[in-house]
């Protein structure tokens, strides 16, 4: 064989770029996914900050009923 025609070059050229397509959009899927994950992990931490500071609100209500104030004495202007 003396080697590829135009029609072999042409037939080349559209598969490269049919693989490379592929291959781009099995990379957009695997970094799709893995952002998913990532936002589910935030979810799943500002869930558990959330509970922290409703525990944080429930102790502070305690400690001032406890201390016979249930708000901060404000400062007064003069």
């Amino acid at each position: 064989m003396a080697g590829l025609g135009l029609e072999g070059v042409t037939l080349a050229i559209i598969i490269g770029t049919l693989a490379a397509i592929v291959y781009s959009l099995r990379i957009l899927v695997l970094l799709e996914r893995r952002i998913a994950r990532m936002d589910e992990n935030l979810l799943k931490i500002t869930h558990k900050i959330e509970q922290e500071e409703v525990k944080i609100e429930k102790e502070e209500e305690k400690i001032e009923s406890i201390m016979g104030r249930k708000a901060p004495a404000s400062k007064k202007k003069k």
